[in-house]
């Protein structure tokens, strides 16, 4: 996986404040309306040869977890990753008209995406327990993919446990754009795993109120920063601000 396509960020501008924000997608930047959950029985089916009885636990999971969970709970053998892989990637792909139809960009996404895109040395990227191809079907669907560097970003086929997963987008931002490794990392999701996830691993937390669970339910798990939603984005962008390396 390529990222950054060529440009150093540190050098494009004079005076750069450089800060990694990553995004959750599902009930953080959009509304799948269960079309997510029909592509886990899809590829559970085309996988295994079985329909699913049981809906798939998503919830901050990885792709990696849930498709394990649900052969478990199906009391069938996990195929090789690589054919869980295809299955996925197939059931996500057929499905992104009817989630255009049904699902929706959450409110200030778009612009909060928008102003972390257009903020010097911030380099805005994907956190997700999506598979690289379903994530981008998921953004591409109301046209979100452009407003991120999606290459940069670690996605639910590079690690089971989505703490695992900050490191790895960490390292590859760092190495497309240059910044240097003490560059803090800023998760952005709606579920306690996307707090545990950034607290396990030296992130920054803003914690958004978007998804089945409530402010007091995030705080609890440990975030500091939560807001309702993604609509005041003068208010996101003043608190990334504040988490990114003085310039002096």
């Amino acid at each position: 996986m390529s990222c950054g396509h060529g440009r150093n960020w540190l050098s494009a501008y004079a005076d750069p404040v450089p800060l990694i924000v990553l995004w959750d997608i599902d009930h953080t930047l959009i509304e799948n309306s269960g079309v997510s959950k029909e592509i886990y029985a899809a590829a559970f089916s085309a996988a295994t040869g079985h329909a699913a009885v049981r809906p798939a636990r998503t919830e901050g999971r990885t792709d990696r977890l849930i498709l394990a969970e649900m052969f478990r709970d199906h009391d069938v053998s996990a195929p090789a990753w690589e054919k869980v892989l295809q299955a996925l990637t197939a059931a996500g792909a057929a499905r992104e008209a009817d989630l255009a139809l049904r699902g929706r960009a959450l409110p200030g996404a778009r612009e909060a995406l928008g102003a972390v895109a257009a903020e010097p040395g911030m380099v805005s990227s994907v956190l997700t327990g999506n598979i690289y191809a379903n994530a981008r079907v998921k953004l591409r669907a109301f046209g979100l993919d452009t407003l991120l560097d999606m290459e940069c970003g670690a996605y639910g086929a590079d690690a089971t446990d989505r703490a695992a997963l900050v490191e790895v987008a960490r390292d590859r931002v760092r190495t497309a754009h240059g910044f240097p490794k003490d560059t803090p990392v800023v998760l952005v999701g709606d579920t306690p795993r996307d707090v545990r996830a950034g607290l396990d691993s030296d992130a920054h937390v803003v914690a958004v109120a978007s998804g089945i669970h409530s402010a007091d339910e995030l705080r609890e798990a440990g975030a500091t920063a939560v807001l309702p939603d993604l609509v005041d984005v003068p208010a996101l962008m003043r608190h990334l601000r504040s988490l990114a390396p003085s310039v002096t």
